[in-house]
């Protein structure tokens, strides 16, 4: 279940594998621009598949932004 993927979650998670303040950016911004690289991604797909959320690497990889992860997300629920 993926109730506990909150977009704060999913912004307090992409700034602690980016060593970032969860407000050092935005929604959409590219996080592949912003320093994310395969190794950090891969992490944080195995995080939140442990959470419930079934969307893996490439899913992500596709839309590297916080605004569109949460979509998926919210297409889970």
């Amino acid at each position: 279940m993926t109730a506990s993927l909150s977009l704060e979650r999913l912004r307090s998670d992409v700034a602690e594998v980016l060593d970032e303040e969860p407000g050092s950016f935005a929604d959409d911004d590219n996080l592949i621009d912003r320093g994310l690289d395969s190794i950090r991604l891969m992490s944080l797909a195995t995080r939140w598949r442990e959470a419930g959320f079934s969307a893996g690497y490439l899913d992500l990889a596709q839309e590297p932004t916080v605004k569109a992860w949460y979509t998926l997300v919210e297409a889970q629920r």
